[in-house]
């Protein structure tokens, strides 16, 4: 049994080495520098074992990405508001939700652009939902409303990542945000 768990602990030392280089080369250069050839000289592998991991090629190992990257928004949500509570874990959550999509251009975008996750259906995947839960729980359980933040905080990620807010006026959108949400939360 040795040998198959050593296997089995190499062939997921494999996996996570090609998502890690994707995110890495995706954060560096941009999505459109993320080839399977790229890839394969960055892990010394040859195509062959990067398609025997990843065998929809770039279009899965993007996804792979952008669930490792739900997985770690959603922890991100529910560090950012452990043990808060009213506008302050709302303004945790929207500080957390934020910087989260500034810090991980790359990332983000695969979530979000990118990979085709389901979102709000039965086989949406478990780090999509545990982020939802986040958001859905800092507002009060009401899921409308989780929908409404949701949308709002991708909103002002989408627009700056675009340049189409001024930089300059960050903290006080920020804060509008908290201070709607918190409301409607409080209802």
């Amino acid at each position: 049994m040795a040998i198959q768990e050593r296997k089995a602990r190499e062939r997921a030392d494999r996996h996570a080495r090609i998502v890690a280089s994707a995110r890495d080369l995706a954060e560096e250069q941009g999505w459109e520098a993320v080839t399977t050839r790229r890839l394969a000289d960055r892990i010394e592998y040859s195509q062959p074992v990067l398609y025997g991991h990843f065998p929809g090629g770039k279009d899965e190992i993007v996804a792979a990405v952008a669930l490792a990257g739900f997985g770690e928004l959603a922890e991100a949500l529910e560090a950012a508001v452990d043990g808060r509570r009213g506008r302050a874990a709302v303004a945790a959550l929207t500080d957390a939700y934020l910087d989260f999509a500034a810090e991980r251009p790359a990332v983000y975008a695969a979530m979000f652009d990118l990979a085709a996750i389901p979102f709000a259906a039965d086989d949406t995947p478990a780090a999509l939902r545990a982020g939802f839960g986040a958001v859905r729980s800092t507002l009060g359980g009401d899921d409308e409303l989780a929908e409404v933040g949701w949308a709002a905080l991708h909103g002002l990620a989408t627009l700056r990542r675009a340049g189409r807010v001024p930089a300059a006026g960050e903290t006080r959108r920020r804060e509008r945000v908290v201070d709607l949400l918190h409301a409607a939360a409080a209802r």
